[in-house]
């Protein structure tokens, strides 16, 4: 058995996907370029995910972090800022897959951070990335991990770490259908730690040794950026008005939100669905309502008569929270299991949910134990939107996010050590 975080084994399943990479450049500039025609590419970045970076490679040592989507990626400011306090003189690249995160992102950089789209998981692909940013660490968050990567960089003698992994049981099942493959992988890495400890005893399954229990990265994250010019333009607008949030929205939350809507009209609410694809169906519902409307994408301002906005933009989410005193985190009435209430802890809303966040069990456990967010039914939304008492939750949040980044210290540590 090779030694932990060395180059590791290479068992017949690492093998055969190796193998198989190879042929990933004879489909993958037609793939892509498909999704462009299509708008599923950024137009002028699509090629990063050839390994041709779109940006200079900085002076002195690269942390290269990688994480898969939008929430995972916005959850690695807190520790991009921490290591760069404790290192000056790194430069940090995050890298996504999912364009929304890079989108968002662009608007959330920590200093000294830059973003690309992480390159298809072929060898002359990532040989250009990794000729051109060097990094000397590299960190991969929650759950994607690609083999090819790893065993390219592994093979460059380049440290790598797994931080806020998080593995549910059906992830797990799946997983372990390809033990030995995970295995392999696993091996490579340097410093493994869970967000908890069902994550760490299921990492342990797979073949990692060693996980660490570290909690997650999310409520460590820093307030979500904001146009501070559209802010006070937006605050001067709607003076005197109770603006509450319904984020990350899906149709049963939307259902609740609107009945509240209309139970509470002297109120706006801002409607920000998950997917912005869904929003000409969302709008012909509001319309069928008859609750008036507006879209942000139309221009203009809300009225007073105005009852919600639909928030048909990405990375937006800051302006919205720092304009609402209350917000529902959507996903937690139906099958989704619910999202990230962190970003609005973050930004002084009272949090309201669903009982359905099994994806966030732990996130909303704590704030349930520090009496910082509500657990509703539907039909209680708009009463609890009305309760005096709500007020209370917001800075009982915000305290556990001030703690959790002060906690960053020891883990940003621990990453420079490997080798930085």
């Amino acid at each position: 058995m090779a030694e932990r975080g060395t180059t590791g084994p290479t068992g017949p399943l690492l093998r055969a996907y190796l193998l198989a990479s190879h042929t990933v450049p004879l489909f993958a500039p037609s793939l892509l370029r498909r999704r462009l025609r299509r708008g599923k590419e950024d137009a002028d970045r699509w090629q990063e995910k050839l390994g041709k970076p779109t940006q200079p490679r900085p002076d002195g040592p690269v942390i290269w972090l990688h994480a898969v989507g939008l929430g995972e990626v916005l959850a690695l400011r807190g520790l991009i800022a921490e290591m760069g306090a404790q290192r000056p003189d790194v430069t940090f690249l995050v890298t996504s897959t999912a364009r929304s995160s890079a989108q968002v992102m662009g608007a959330n950089l920590p200093p000294r951070t830059l973003h690309q789209f992480l390159p298809l998981d072929a060898p002359r692909y990532l040989a250009r990335f990794l000729d051109h940013w060097r990094p000397s660490l590299s960190v991969w968050a929650e759950q994607e991990l690609w083999p090819g990567a790893m065993v390219a960089a592994r093979a460059r003698g380049i440290p790598l770490a797994l931080i806020n992994a998080r593995l549910t049981e059906e992830s797990h099942a799946k997983r372990s259908r390809l033990r030995g493959l995970y295995a392999d992988m696993l091996s490579r890495f340097a410093h493994i730690s869970a967000q908890d400890q069902a994550t760490a005893d299921r990492l342990a399954s797979l073949g990692a040794r060693g996980v660490e229990f570290g909690g997650s990265l999310k409520p460590a994250a820093p307030p979500l950026g904001v146009d501070t010019a559209e802010l006070e333009r937006l605050r001067a607008c709607l003076a005197g008005r109770k603006v509450w949030v319904a984020a990350s929205t899906h149709p049963a939350d939307e259902r609740a939100a609107l009945a509240a809507a209309q139970a509470l009209p002297d109120r706006l609410l801002v409607l920000v669905p998950r997917d912005i694809g869904r929003t000409d169906s969302i709008a012909a519902e509001l319309s069928a309502t008859g609750l008036d409307h507006l879209r942000r994408s139309a221009g203009g301002l809300p009225q007073p008569q105005t009852q919600v906005w639909l928030a048909d933009s990405y990375g937006e989410l800051g302006l919205w929270y720092r304009l609402a005193d209350a917000g529902l985190i959507g996903g937690s009435f139906d099958a989704t299991n619910g999202h990230n209430p962190w970003e609005a802890a973050a930004l002084d809303v009272a949090i309201l949910h669903g009982q359905k966040v099994s994806n966030f069990a732990a996130d909303y456990a704590a704030l349930a134990q520090a009496q910082a967010a509500r657990q509703i039914a539907p039909a209680e939304l708009a009463r609890a939107l009305q309760d005096p008492d709500l007020a209370a939750l917001a800075p009982r949040a915000r305290k556990l996010t001030e703690h959790a980044r002060g906690s960053l210290a020891p883990l940003a540590r621990k990453l420079l050590s490997l080798g930085v």
